[in-house]
C-alpha cells in the first residue's frame, strides 16, 4: 500500500524543557531560577545580566555606550559562564539601561536567549519578558512577585551581605520607580503571561518558595 508523504512539524524555538520565570526586581526569581535549574537538571540564564555584560564590555574597552557596532560585537562574544554577581553594580546597571535602548542589540540578545533555551535538555530563564516574548511556548511559566517593601528589605540585606552601601528607603524608592518604568514601557512591558502561575513570595522564605515552585512545575509536567 503506498505511503503518503512525511509531514514534518515546523521547529519550535523553545521546544526543549523550558521554565520561564518573570517578575519585578528583588522578587526572588533569580535565586529561585538557580535552584529549579539544579533540581531539574537544566541550565540557568539570568537574562538581566546579558545587557549588563554588554555594557561592561563597552565600558572596559572605552567605547561609548551608544556604539552600536561594538555593542553587537560584544553580544556575539557573550559567554553564559561569565554572567555572575560582579555585573550587579549600580554603575553597570545604569550603563545597561543605555545599551538596552539599541534596537539591533535587543534583537541580537533575543536570539541569544532563544538559542540558549532551545538547546537540550532545556533551561530555566528568568527575566521580565520570558513568558510573554522570549519563550511564549515554555512548558512552565512562573510570575514571581512580592510587595515593594518586602523586595526592598531583601535587596538591602543582599547588598549588606556583600559589604555594599544599603539604605532601605532609597532602595524602596528605586524599586517603585523601576516597577513603574518596567510595567509601562512600550517594548515588552513587565506583566504575567496569560498562562503563567502567580507565585507571591512576600511571606515565603526561599525554601518555601522553592517547594511551591517545584510543585507547580511537577503539576505542569504531569499534565
Amino acid at each position: 500500500m503506498p505511503r503518503g508523504p512525511t509531514i514534518t512539524a515546523p521547529p519550535n524555538p523553545c521546544a526543549a524543557m523550558i521554565i520561564a520565570i518573570d517578575g519585578p526586581a528583588a522578587s526572588g526569581k533569580g535565586t529561585l531560577g538557580k535552584r529549579l535549574a539544579a533540581h531539574f537538571g537544566l541550565r540557568h540564564l539570568d537574562t538581566g545580566l546579558i545587557y549588563r555584560a554588554v555594557a561592561k564590555a563597552l565600558l572596559d574597552a572605552g567605547h561609548p555606550l551608544e556604539d552600536r557596532a561594538h555593542a553587537l560585537a560584544a553580544a556575539r562574544q557573550l559567554d553564559p559562564a561569565c554572567l555572575d554577581d560582579r555585573l550587579k553594580s549600580h554603575a553597570i546597571g545604569e550603563a545597561a539601561s543605555v545599551v538596552s535602548a539599541i534596537p539591533e542589540l535587543r534583537a541580537a540578545l533575543v536570539a541569544f536567549q532563544r538559542d540558549f533555551a532551545s538547546a537540550a535538555p532545556g533551561a530555566v530563564l528568568d527575566g521580565r519578558d520570558i513568558g510573554t516574548m522570549i519563550c511564549p511556548n515554555a512548558e512552565v511559566k512562573l510570575f514571581v512577585t512580592a510587595t515593594p517593601q518586602a523586595r526592598a528589605r531583601r535587596r538591602t540585606l543582599e547588598l549588606a551581605a556583600r559589604g555594599a552601601p544599603a539604605d532601605e528607603a532609597t532602595i524602596l524608592a528605586d524599586i517603585i520607580r523601576r516597577d513603574e518604568r518596567d510595567m509601562n514601557r512600550a517594548a515588552a512591558p513587565l506583566k504575567p503571561a496569560a498562562d503563567a502561575h502567580l507565585l507571591d513570595t512576600t511571606h515565603l522564605d526561599i525554601d518555601a518558595a522553592f517547594r511551591a515552585a517545584v510543585d507547580i512545575v511537577e503539576a505542569a509536567r504531569a499534565r
